[in-house]
């Protein structure tokens, strides 16, 4: 195994594939680490971390949009998570940059 910090980075940052593209951002990340875990060290760790993350936003998404038709309230919960998918990815490529592990709230630990 190698340690490889600017994969580590490229796979947190590829999340904000979301905005552009509507869907890569769940993708790319799932190949990179299905495809590096085992050459780059710590990318089990850091894949895990956003696949729990991506899977979790995507369930309280999915919660939200019933919620539109209560008050809007799932209105306020979309937009909470869409900046929370954009903080995130950023702050943790930060952090894999450095070295530390990631920290990804609101993940619902689906992948161990």
């Amino acid at each position: 195994m190698r340690q490889d910090k600017s994969v580590l980075v490229i796979t947190h940052l590829s999340q904000l594939l979301d905005i552009v593209t509507g869907f890569g951002g769940f993708i790319v990340p799932l190949l990179l680490w299905l495809t590096q875990r085992e050459k780059v060290l710590a990318m089990d760790e850091h894949g895990k971390s956003i696949m729990n993350f991506q899977i979790s936003m995507f369930i309280y998404a999915i919660v939200c949009v019933p919620l539109i038709l209560l008050f809007g309230v799932g209105i306020l919960g979309l937009m909470l998570i869409a900046l929370l998918c954009f903080v995130f990815p950023i702050l943790n490529a930060i952090k894999a940059s450095n070295g530390e592990p990631p920290s990804y709230p609101l993940s619902i630990q689906i992948i161990k």
